[in-house]
């Protein structure tokens, strides 16, 4: 299935301008060469830290989670709340603040890939 690259040019609108990367099985969503979401099963989730998760949890949304042999592994990146994709400018500040969370240094101890 061919993907439209603009899709999420309505939803994207007043944040500013993105690209769409495939990647293992979705996409990646990038702000300039950042990545700040990711699109898997047509669902979209984004970066958090400390300093915006509270809102994804205070909506009920999930983490992107994967498996990786019996193991199951929570990501950092959450599902935004359904409200948002019918609004472009209150989903522009969610976006913004995962902005902020994909450029924050890195917590110390923790192990990158």
């Amino acid at each position: 299935m061919k993907r439209d690259p603009r899709r999420f040019d309505d939803l994207f609108q007043y944040f500013g301008a993105i690209t769409v990367r495939r990647m293992f099985g979705g996409e990646g969503i990038y702000a300039s060469e950042q990545i700040i979401g990711l699109v898997i099963d047509e669902r979209i989730y984004l970066k958090t830290t400390d300093s915006n998760r509270a809102d994804y949890l205070a909506g009920g949304c999930k983490p992107f989670t994967f498996r990786r042999g019996k193991k199951i592994t929570a990501t950092s990146y959450y599902a935004v709340p359904e409200r948002l994709l019918d609004d472009p400018e209150e989903f522009a500040i969610w976006a913004r603040k995962a902005q902020a969370a994909a450029l924050a240094p890195k917590p110390p101890g923790k192990k990158r890939r």
